[in-house]
């Protein structure tokens, strides 16, 4: 059979990219005057540490049910081992969940009807039944993507007719299309769209039409639209004759006629380590999906979910099958699902041989598939076909870690090479992955635990350490309290809680999704569906990282939350706590921000007018509405808290014009320039100053500005 890797970006998705992501019950307590405080657990460890770093795991603060798609992988009709039974075998024993198909830009040239791509290869025996076969076989369930580049919304029903009326094989998810933002709109093409309007606009509208075509089929499928990443090119970049860039011109027109969003990721590093470190882009870049949802989507926002339908550590280059790559699937799948996706589809199952190099001593085959295809690069050859690399250890390091159903909470390390994530298992268990992203160095982990007291006994272990054939039972190399990691691993501990403790002794269960039902400038007004059992009270708790804060508390199933900071982010969970003073688990998490005062006697308007990517360009306009003048004026702005930071590290300021500007790390301090230092009152006049700027990640805008000492009031 001839073999055939992933193509070049002109032909398929995912490889290189331009480098230009209240009741009347309610007893309401400050945040302010509270200390911080978590619900309360026994210590496992009496001693002092003795650790180089401490984990504290916080099992009351949830961070989102794990879905069954959770832990997907892509597949490719040009991939001739795709449906090989031990191809299936090996997923299910990774715990994965869902299979994209017919992979990545193969997609918009794919007729499924026929099994054919003009101007592709289709490999023998890689049609749809076929497909559905190994889907079967592996227990999991299909994401397809409808051909937009070649297609026709009439073509993608008829597959809904096929697939789910005609087969009955009830596929739940369809993208429309695959990587469209690269149809050449933006100056770089490689996915293949024969409209003649290739905007933003357009896609926008055949969103609606293909939408409406397949659910008159079968009103349960869920339609997903393809958004670029925020961070990630082409984020922020306006085409010529088109008025917003792409997510807010898509998400403007379908966001009320979609059901996911699709997002791809791939960190552009040179390297397994900087891939590794770059992965503290995604909460930032992940918030900001979900905050274009709720601008446009409004209260029907939480019905829409995001799904990572590609994902690997680099694009074009740097380690792929060596162990670095294993740990970067490992940390970024994990937090990316901690962070509102509900499916992460690696790229890919098979790919082929690539650049040759040797990483921390092994061999690197350079090849983007999990699983090994047999081919050779410069006389060097992968090992046999369907042999693992790294990154399938780690997809399956994290199946180990969750099942569908348990819920992840926060936990966080105290040093740099040690990452945590962590899971309440249904049973309530709980599951804490250790990962040690150091190539040389060991590292001695203390354990802390908040809402979880562990029962007496070792903890199940499960490691993937160098020499390990995949992750291993290694009993007896851990305790509840400490762990030693080696170098470059994986450890899995699994507790069983104290008999009487936890979620799992609690007569109620986790409260409802809380919604808002009032934001303003210093408060918010929280609601919820009622907890199963005999509920004492509920209790609202804020996250600050690996550690919660009690916000308020209720008897009844709402609060209102006082004293917040004007434009503050929060994240929550509502817990019910049992006549007997036990807590249930945490409900799923909320977040929203407070906004600004609308009675301020000042108003800021800031706006993004252009992008690439990694940089933009920004106008304000600062107006004194008040009934004095302002003469002279210093502008500060803060996207968090009253502190006047940035709301996301990797935000900078490189050059301004009308105005003086200097930072401080997130803080940026704006003073007048010589011509516009007053302010009339009333209105009267405005200053009009703006930046150059960069950005490494996401790029949202601030959202609470201060001028001399006042909240303004923002305007969009």
């Amino acid at each position: 059979m001839p073999f055939h890797r992933r193509p070049a970006r002109s032909a398929t998705g995912g490889l290189r990219r331009p480098f230009v992501a209240m009741a009347s019950m309610a007893l309401a307590v400050a945040a302010a005057a509270l200390p911080l405080s978590t619900p309360a657990s026994a210590d496992p460890a009496a001693t002092d540490a003795t650790g180089d770093t401490t984990v504290t795991v916080d099992a009351s603060a949830g961070l989102g049910t794990v879905d069954p798609a959770a832990l997907g992988a892509n597949t490719a009709i040009w991939d001739g081992y795709m449906n090989d039974p031990e191809v299936a075998s090996l997923y299910r024993a990774a715990g994965i969940g869902s299979l994209r198909y017919p992979g990545g830009s193969y997609a918009d040239i794919y007729h499924w009807v026929d099994n054919t791509a003009p101007g592709g290869y289709v490999a023998p025996g890689t049609d749809f039944d076929a497909f559905m076969g190994t889907v079967r076989a592996s227990g999991a369930q299909p994401i397809l993507i409808a051909n937009y580049g070649s297609g026709t919304p009439k073509e993608a029903a008829d597959w809904v007719r096929y697939a789910n009326v005609t087969k009955e094989y009830g596929a739940k998810y369809w993208e429309i299309g695959n990587e469209i933002y690269g149809n050449g709109v933006y100056g770089s093409g490689w996915e293949n769209d024969t409209h003649a309007d290739k905007s933003p606009n357009q896609y926008a509208r055949e969103v609606k039409a293909y939408a409406a075509a397949m659910k008159a089929v079968d009103p349960t499928v869920r339609i997903g639209a393809v958004l670029t990443m925020p961070g990630n090119w082409p984020d922020g970049v306006v085409a010529a004759g088109d008025t917003a860039d792409w997510n807010h011109t898509v998400l403007a027109a379908v966001a009320r006629d979609t059901d996911f969003v699709s997002v791809h990721w791939y960190p552009n590093t040179s390297s397994g380590d900087q891939s590794l470190a770059a992965v503290r882009q995604l909460p930032g870049e992940l918030r900001e999906v979900r905050s274009l949802l709720d601008r446009y989507a409004g209260a029907d926002s939480a019905r829409i979910g995001i799904a990572m339908t590609e994902a690997n550590s680099n694009a074009g280059g740097g380690a792929f099958t060596s162990r670095p790559n294993g740990l970067f699937a490992a940390e970024a799948m994990m937090t990316a699902l901690e962070n509102g996706v509900f499916t992460v589809d690696w790229w890919d199952t098979h790919n082929g041989a690539g650049a040759i190099s040797t990483v921390n001593g092994e061999t690197d085959h350079g090849d983007m598939g999990m699983l090994s295809n047999g081919s050779s690069t410069g006389g060097v050859c992968e090992p046999a076909v369907n042999t693992p690399f790294a990154p399938y250890y780690g997809i399956k390091t994290l199946g180990a870690l969750s099942d569908p159903g348990d819920t992840m909470v926060a936990s966080g390390a105290s040093g740099p090479e040690v990452s945590s994530h962590a899971v309440l298992r249904a049973g309530g268990d709980l599951s804490v992955l250790l990962l040690n992203k150091s190539a040389g160095a060991a590292h001695t982990v203390d354990l802390r635990y908040a809402g979880f007291t562990p029962a007496s006994g070792a903890p199940d272990v499960q490691r993937w350490a160098p020499g390990d054939d995949g992750p291993v039972d290694a009993p007896g190399t851990a305790t509840a309290a400490s762990a030693t990691l080696a170098p470059y691993s994986l450890t899995v501990l699994t507790m069983h809680p104290k008999s009487g403790t936890g979620s799992s002794a609690a007569t109620v269960g986790a409260p409802g999704a809380p919604r808002t039902t009032a934001v303003a400038a210093d408060s918010a007004t929280l609601s919820w569906p009622a907890a199963t059992g005999p509920v004492d009270r509920y209790e609202v708790y804020e996250q600050l990282g690996a550690r919660s804060q009690l916000l308020g508390s209720s008897t009844g199933t709402s609060v209102t939350i006082p004293n917040l900071p004007a434009g503050s982010r929060h994240a929550v969970n509502v817990l019910a706590r049992d006549q007997a003073g036990r807590l249930s688990r945490p409900s799923v998490p909320l977040t929203f921000t407070t906004g600004t005062p609308g009675g301020s006697t000042c108003t800021v308007s800031y706006r993004v007018t252009s992008g690439w990517g990694n940089g933009f360009v920004s106008d304000l306009v600062v107006s004194n509405v008040g009934p004095a003048a302002v003469d002279g004026w210093t502008l500060t702005f803060d996207g968090w808290t009253l502190t006047f930071d940035w709301p996301s590290a990797g935000q900078s300021v490189s050059s301004a014009w009308n105005a003086n500007v200097t930072s401080e790390g997130r803080r940026v301090h704006v003073t007048n320039g010589e011509n516009n230092g007053r302010l009339a009152p009333n209105g009267g006049n405005s200053a009009t100053f703006g930046f150059v700027g960069g950005n490494d990640g996401a790029n949202p805008s601030p959202t609470a500005f201060t001028l001399n000492g006042t909240v303004c009031r923002t305007i969009s």
